[in-house]
């Protein structure tokens, strides 16, 4: 049976083909790093693993976080230099030309190159199976579109975020899936508009998907028998009193504002305050620029520094989940003092190559107390099965997204119970969404009704200062 991943190489395992298809990138355009920030040195990994497209079904490996010469991105055209752009051209002309005389039972692709090799969109495949799906959630991006355009007889897709941020994730895996199924876009978005009215909704669509989904959780003995178990709480935190008046201007400048304006500019200026609010829950320096981060103005960090005690005197390790990158060395050097020995650092501009020496290093024997991540990068991916302690600085409110992360430790390969703590800050917006989150996961299993805080800028003026208001017990 031959195999052939679709990026440069024939009849080798797909794990070595995946190396040389990074390798393959290195000389298309040397010396760039696709994880870079730089937009002059390619883009960023994306959330995504590389997406399969096999001619008939079967298992197609996935990207690990910190796997060495694994690629996770690819690098974007319009960033490159003219050789770079002029050897891609070539790459691609000669990987169509290679599809086109392939006799393969199984090609492995990735999602951009989908969208750049139209041979793929010319043949009817048995099957089309996409990994990590969520890569396809927003429906009218370029990628998505060009996805939906192959034809086959069958389809798979595998995710453990069907919904990501909204329902119409959800919409666009099941346009692919059965296209129809759920209606048009337009139909399911007013659908889902109505489900605060009439939340029984919820069951008639889990009704209408459910024949179609085979669904796997680690909870379930049956699969995973020796897996240990998963303990949450939500630590509520007192803001400090410079916490207090910053909310509480934050607030009041907002009530101004939305009262001269409407439409864009209103939504603009909520989800602006927002991000201020959450801010200003993490310390009163990230809201001011500020670079002290003095404990005591930090209620978050009061509690942070009471739960890593605990930890440290069992020598047991933790991952600090935060979802701002421009606080993860201030929050590890504070955990540096709280253990009395470093850690890790991993968000988006940390190099590919280094992400693997600090993966391998906390999993290591070594005892490395901690590691601070930012979600967007170490989200998904990453195997820290050496850490037993997952602390949430801060709440995506995304509750799919939160149990990706804890995932990191919560995952085959763990031997000790997993400890989650989620920090809110009390009588806070953060507060009032954990509580909205709490209870759409009881309705409908983390099917939340719309997407971020997005859903926060359609509240009336009254309703918007009644969930953003400071309440003081």
């Amino acid at each position: 049976m031959e195999t052939t991943p679709f990026c440069g190489g024939q009849g080798r395992s797909p794990a070595y083909d995946y190396r040389v298809y990074d390798r393959v990138w290195q000389r298309v355009a040397p010396g760039m790093d696709p994880f870079s920030q730089d937009p002059g040195a390619g883009m960023e990994a994306p959330e995504t693993a590389p997406a399969p497209v096999p001619q008939t079904a079967a298992p197609v490996p996935v990207q690990e976080g910190g796997g060495g010469n694994l690629p996770g991105a690819e690098p974007d055209p319009c960033c490159m230099g003219t050789e770079a752009r002029e050897s891609l051209e070539v790459l691609e002309s000669f990987l169509q030309e290679e599809l086109a005389e392939s006799r393969a039972f199984l090609t492995i692709t990735t999602y951009g190159m989908t969208v750049r090799v139209k041979g793929l969109q010319e043949i009817n495949w048995d099957c089309v199976i996409l990994d990590e799906a969520q890569a396809i959630k927003n429906a009218g991006t370029k990628q998505t579109r060009e996805i939906k355009k192959l034809s086959s007889r069958m389809r798979i897709v595998m995710t453990g975020t069907p919904i990501e941020n909204e329902l119409m994730n959800l919409w666009s895996l099941f346009d692919f899936l059965n296209k129809g199924l759920l209606g048009t876009a337009k139909e399911f978005h007013e659908y889902c508009k109505n489900l605060n009215q009439h939340p029984e909704g919820y069951m008639r669509l889990k009704t209408m998907v459910s024949p179609f989904m085979l669904r796997r959780v680690k909870t379930d003995k049956k699969i995973i028998s020796d897996l240990p178990e998963k303990l949450e709480s939500v630590d509520y935190v007192a803001l400090t009193k410079k916490q207090v008046v910053l909310y509480r201007k934050a607030v009041a400048d907002m009530e101004r504002l939305i009262g001269e304006v409407k439409g864009i500019k209103r939504s603009g200026i909520i989800l602006t305050t927002i991000m201020k609010l959450k801010q200003i829950c993490n310390h009163p320096d990230q809201f001011l620029g500020q670079s002290a981060y003095t404990m005591e103005e930090s209620g978050k960090l009061l509690m942070l520094k009471d739960i890593c005690e605990t930890i440290y005197e069992r020598r047991e390790r933790v991952i600090v989940f935060t979802q701002f990158k421009e606080i993860t060395e201030y929050l590890a050097a504070f955990l540096e003092q709280v253990f009395g020995r470093k850690g890790h650092v991993l968000h988006g501009g940390t190099p590919v190559a280094k992400r693997g020496k600090i993966v391998e290093d906390f999993q290591g024997e070594k005892y490395v107390p901690f590691m601070v991540v930012s979600v967007k990068a170490g989200g998904t991916g990453l195997n820290l099965t050496k850490a037993n302690h997952v602390i949430h600085f801060d709440r995506w409110w995304n509750p799919a997204v939160e149990n990706q992360a804890t995932d990191r430790a919560f995952r085959i390969g763990q031997k000790k119970d997993v400890v989650v703590h989620k920090l809110v800050c009390q009588g806070t917006i953060e507060e009032k969404i954990d509580a909205m989150i709490e209870s759409k996961k009881e309705l409908a299993e983390n099917v939340i009704g719309s997407g971020g805080e997005k859903w926060i800028t359609e509240l009336s003026n009254d309703e918007l200062m009644s969930m953003l208001k400071l309440e003081m017990k």
